[in-house]
């Protein structure tokens, strides 16, 4: 059972709060905050918190607590497990090592065996890397060196290839001769709620041969789609949600390697979305450092390193905290109060259009409010404004945490959320946080703006370049 709850002493007031949303308190920030108080202090004890996946990639990341029986240990075991949390999403891994004391490690060990949210997260970790979940004391000492991994992936387009990308609301497909784009679409659907994993196989199949009549010959398919893909292997992914878990070993876990027999053997390479973002942005700009967010039906994220490769990073943005405030939007799927997908997607339209008094249908999808959203932007509603300066600043706060996980010089912003007037709004606010919390941030990432089509179909096209060709 968790002993402490988000809020506490609050740090200085924003410079650029949210319109919509009052309460919203960076987590990052309100970390950082505590750690300058328990270090002015004096009274402060080091932690090390690392994450190792099984390959040997270790993330690593030092922070301090208060000592045990002090008023506000509490304080900082939360802000420890939100970092953990952090950790864990963003770099990925089964194992962690922990070094601080001994109130700290028994909070972290009763949150991943006893609240729900912290079963989630090791749940998940165990299911992506197969491999049970541990959390190991570590003395210092023996805290394994951080190491990293890179996968040279993409940039291939010679040939005639398919791309395609899977989305909660909807499947892309691009047809791709040389580099050049012949054919692309977006069908709408609703993986999450079918359980029949036949549906999701003949609906991306579907799409892949729609784009197939466009080319003279298939040399190679690439895709990208939510959740953790290792080795084309499904691990976990919302958009199955729904399969049971026998259908999904017999049928899902291995779908993508069926659909490229089906296919004819041809090289065939699926990797979660986010990278595939980050890709796009590589390859339009020909440059590495290069973060990737997709504002779509969730949060997706991923990176391309100084010297353009991919990494073997989780990269699940959309799970890790982003606001401390109690009584912050809880996720549909972990239950996790204050993640990245409540304000970098489309749930944060669908949860904003209230507070900005424009009545909707209830029961209508999120996408369709999107709908209803860029329409009053283009009629140059304000209401429409707030919601995505809203959303501005939730990304701006983002951005600075982000900071703290990757070498960023170049972003790139795709999604359905980015589309239209709305998007160059988000830029600018996130933008102005930038300058207004941290200059150098400001000076530091160069913001990309592609192209209207890039900004729906780039992903479809990038993950064409994904499979190099035998």
């Amino acid at each position: 059972m968790s002993e402490t709850q988000p809020g506490g002493p609050s740090p200085t007031a924003l410079h650029v709060p949210p319109p919509l949303d009052p309460s919203f308190r960076p987590a990052g920030r309100a970390r950082r905050a505590l750690e300058e108080r328990i270090r002015a202090s004096g009274r402060g004890v080091a932690v090390t918190l690392a994450v190792e996946q099984p390959g040997g990639t270790v993330s690593r990341r030092a922070t301090v607590a208060w000592p045990d029986g002090h008023p506000e240990a509490a304080r900082s075991h939360h802000h420890a497990e939100r970092l953990l949390k952090t950790l864990l999403w963003a770099r990925g891994g089964s194992r962690v090592h922990l070094d601080g004391p001994d109130g700290l490690i028994a909070y972290l060990r009763r949150h991943y065996a006893e609240d729900p949210t912290g079963i989630f997260d090791a749940r998940i970790a165990a299911e992506i890397y197969l491999r049970p979940f541990e959390l190991v004391r570590t003395p210092q000492a023996e805290m394994p060196p951080a190491r990293g991994s890179s996968l040279a992936l993409g940039g291939h387009l010679e040939g005639c290839r398919i791309g395609f990308d899977l989305g909660a609301s909807d499947r892309k497909v691009a047809a791709v001769i040389d580099g050049e784009v012949v054919f692309s679409e977006e069908v709408p659907w609703d993986p999450a709620n079918h359980a029949d994993p036949q549906w999701h196989h003949d609906g991306i199949d579907d799409s892949l041969r729609r784009a197939a009549a466009h080319l003279p010959r298939v040399d190679a398919i690439g895709g990208s789609a939510a959740g953790a893909y290792v080795d084309n292997q499904v691990r976990v992914a919302s958009l199955f949600r729904s399969v049971p878990r026998d259908l999904f070993e017999a049928r899902v876990r291995g779908l993508f390697d069926e659909l490229r027999r089906a296919w004819g053997g041809v090289p065939f390479v699926v990797v979660n979305d986010g990278e595939v973002t980050a890709l796009a942005g590589s390859m339009m700009t020909g440059a590495g450092a290069f973060l990737g967010i997709a504002l779509g039906s969730s949060e997706a994220a991923g990176y391309v390193t100084p010297e353009r490769t991919l990494t073997t990073w989780l990269d699940e943005l959309a799970f890790t905290p982003v606001d401390d405030a109690p009584g912050a939007p809880a996720d549909e799927w972990s239950g996790d109060r204050g993640c990245g997908v409540q304000y970098l997607s489309q749930q944060a339209v669908g949860r904003l259009l209230g507070p900005a008094g424009i009545e909707v249908d209830p029961d209508a999808p999120l996408a369709e409010r999107l709908v209803h959203l860029q329409a009053l932007m283009a009629a140059g509603d304000q209401r429409a404004a707030a919601v995505y300066a809203t959303i501005g600043t939730y990304l701006g706060y983002a951005l600075l945490d982000y900071r703290e996980l990757y070498d960023v010089e170049h972003l790139l912003l795709l999604g359905r959320v980015m589309t239209g007037a709305g998007g160059d709004v988000i830029i600018d606010r996130a933008r102005a946080v930038l300058r207004a919390e941290d200059p150098s941030a400001a000076e530091a990432i160069i913001v990309h703006t592609p192209s209207e089509r890039d900004k729906r179909h780039g992903q479809a096209v990038a993950a064409a370049s994904l499979p190099a060709l035998a």
